[in-house]
């Protein structure tokens, strides 16, 4: 199973150990709604705390990519895993909805500190041609623990959310111990002559324009995707279908990625990169706009079946672009940049989508799920020579 993963470096494979550690931990987030309902706050109050929470995936990319250039790739991580697992103990103690509120925020923002980080580091030690597969293992990594903190955080969540929030801030500091001990900070490169202009901000990647026009379009890939969280649980609900039948499509989503991203990432690994990310994110908005003729367990399971296929093939993908067009001393930042844009699409998703939905009404999401996928899938093909030509330069390196 990991024969699509040998000849990666151990830091690659104890970034995967730890990320694997902490999202068997991911419980607080998923059953939030539910703890503030026990704490007996409002509909209304509810949504300040959730728009905290959605903040703080804004805040806390940008901050982690500059953070991870001129600090280090390590003391970042650790002070994201340190300060959120903090965060986690704040929320459960705080008194009122303000407060949870500001504890939701840092939870995030403290949480999307690592990710920049974790990716530049993996950048640093792998080459190019192996970036995909690295990127690919890292999230293979997320899915095994989501999908497993799923199951385990209903089990513990019906004994106490105090066990909710003490995994979860437990698994953190055991990652923040793995950072620690087992990671080593790399020689931090130096900026070309026209580099040193870049000052410690974003400078450098808004002055990339291929970078400025293939964010957007991961964005929009990324937002279409982020419906599968966000739409579907409408869908089901309206259907008339039970929650169970959505956490079992939650469950059919994490077997098939688990089961078979090593053996599709090996395969499409021999392939043009940028065509594969197309033609996976266009499965992704097939299976999104099916949702819209799904009345039923099957047909739900058929959609969710599709655009489970595509999140496989587009797996690593972005990132090793995202990585590749990146100067080595801005690693951190081109990835802050990558994660605010994903960020972003889910922010979106939340907001834009759902109004959407409760507004237009289902079939103009599913319709606009769908046009949008397949324009930005086709505007980003035709940025493939761009790419190529830009990737090259990194291959040769």
């Amino acid at each position: 199973m990991f024969s699509s993963f040998r000849g990666l470096p151990p830091t690659v494979w104890t970034v995967f150990a730890g990320t694997v550690v902490n999202r068997l931990g991911y419980m607080v987030t998923p059953f939030l709604v539910f703890f503030l309902a026990a704490r007996d706050v409002t509909g209304p109050e509810t949504t300040y705390v959730l728009g905290a929470l959605g903040a703080g995936n804004l805040l806390g990319p940008a901050v982690g990519g500059v953070l991870a250039d001129r600090v280090g790739r390590r003391p970042t991580m650790l002070l994201g895993l340190v300060g959120s697992a903090a965060a986690q103990g704040a929320l459960f103690v705080a008194p009122g909805v303000w407060t949870m509120a500001a504890a939701a925020l840092l939870i995030s923002a403290m949480g999307a500190l690592v990710g920049p980080a974790a990716y530049a580091l993996m950048a640093d030690a792998v080459d190019a041609e192996r970036r995909q597969r690295a990127y690919a293992l890292f999230g293979w990594g997320v899915n095994i623990g989501t999908a497993v903190a799923g199951v385990l955080g209903g089990f513990l969540a019906a004994r106490g959310y105090w066990l909710l929030f003490a995994v979860d801030a437990g698994t953190m500091l055991i990652y923040a111990v793995v950072v620690a001990t087992r990671l080593r900070e790399p020689r931090r490169a130096k900026a070309t002559a026209g580099g040193e202009k870049d000052g410690i901000g974003y400078g450098v990647v808004f002055r990339d324009r291929l970078a400025l026009a293939l964010l957007p379009l991961f964005g929009i890939q990324l937002f279409v995707y982020s419906l599968t969280e966000v739409a579907l649980p409408l869908a089901v609900h309206d259907s008339g279908l039970s929650p169970a039948v959505y956490g079992t499509m939650a469950a059919v989503n994490a077997v098939l990625v688990v089961a078979l991203q090593p053996l599709v990432t090996a395969w499409l690994a021999r392939l043009p990169q940028l065509r594969v990310q197309c033609a996976g994110s266009v499965l992704i908005a097939a299976g999104v706009a099916m949702t819209g003729l799904a009345d039923g367990v099957v047909g739900f399971t058929v959609s969710v079946v599709v655009w489970s296929l595509g999140e496989v093939c587009v797996a690593g993908i972005a990132a090793s672009v995202v990585a590749n067009l990146a100067p080595p001393h801005a690693r951190g930042r081109y990835q802050g940049a990558f994660s605010w844009t994903w960020g972003m699409a889910r922010f979106a998703a939340l907001t834009l989508g759902v109004t959407l939905y409760t507004s237009a009404g289902p079939s103009t999401l599913w319709w606009a799920a769908l046009a949008s996928g397949l324009t930005a899938a086709t505007a980003t093909l035709a940025l493939t020579r761009r790419v190529s030509a830009r990737t090259a330069h990194a291959l040769a390196a």
